[in-house]
């Protein structure tokens, strides 16, 4: 155990366990966290072969056996595509391990933003009660609300598999308008970010109305149009659930979904490998 992360091991062994940081030591965490998010891009690039994770929901044991099934991190890359937090009962166990590998093993592991890294998604729907039932105050949210404002939007695997929570938007043609993006704030209710992690396909071509109340739904021929134009083999997303873990919903898009109460535990990732 190296003296730079002594810590950081630490703390990720502890968690493993069933532990939980202090107050301080998750507020010194998510700095670290900043500091080394704020240096990654809007789409940041991934090297594969690397194992794609969908949503987490909190589902702290279910994390484990994704480790179990793809290999522990570092020997094995990983990207998670959101939604770590909130509707499990273990948000709070769940997103600290995984910021805690982020900081320890920054270069393997990779972790976006979904639409549930917000304030206000967080207050409704579970992570804000845990961190006052946990810790008795909503300092350990806060620290974490923060830091998810550092978190990449997307993520270009191997060049070809752009990566997100959500899918795409009207005011995104490339990857350059992404990479241009201001992300360092809460996701906006419209416009380009918020999109990104709120808008899904659909059967009906062109634009429509999400009935999410945010982001858009998108068809084939406006996914045909973003693979060509950014020179793409196909997208791959989290956001809805899929009973075998993972789908093709149109073609190039498919869908991630992690948690193994509603899935098979052999379909839970999704490894790929790009000469």
């Amino acid at each position: 155990m190296s003296s730079q992360y002594g810590d950081i091991d630490e703390h990720i062994e502890r968690l493993k366990n069933g532990g939980t940081l202090t107050e301080i030591e998750v507020k010194n965490l998510c700095e670290k966290a900043k500091e080394i998010l704020q240096q990654e891009s809007n789409v940041q690039h991934v090297s594969a072969p690397v194992t794609i994770c969908g949503d987490i929901h909190g589902q702290f044991y279910d994390l484990a056996e994704l480790f179990r099934i793809g290999g522990a991190c570092p020997d094995s890359n990983y990207l998670f595509m959101g939604d770590y937090v909130d509707r499990g009962y273990y948000s709070l166990e769940t997103v600290t391990l995984l910021v805690a590998l982020k900081v320890r093993y920054r270069n393997r592991i990779t972790i976006l933003r979904g639409n549930h890294e917000s304030r206000q998604i967080t207050q409704v729907y579970g992570f804000y009660d845990e961190c006052l039932r946990k810790y008795g105050n909503a300092n350990v949210w806060k620290h974490f609300t923060d830091t998810f404002d550092f978190l990449p939007m997307t993520a270009l695997v191997a060049n070809r598999i752009f990566c997100l929570h959500g899918g795409l938007s009207p005011s995104i043609d490339t990857l350059d308008h992404a990479r241009e993006l201001d992300r360092v704030q809460e996701v906006p209710h419209e416009g380009p970010m918020c999109d990104l992690v709120w808008s899904d396909p659909d059967d009906r071509c062109g634009w429509g109305i999400s009935p999410r109340g945010a982001g858009y739904t998108f068809g084939q021929d406006i996914t045909e149009q973003f693979t060509h134009i950014n020179d793409l083999h196909f997208i791959a997303r989290a956001h809805q659930l899929v009973m075998d873990g993972y789908q093709w919903q149109i073609i190039r898009v498919l869908l991630q979904f992690s948690p193994r109460q509603t899935i098979a535990t052999d379909a839970e990732t999704k490894q790929l490998s790009w000469k």
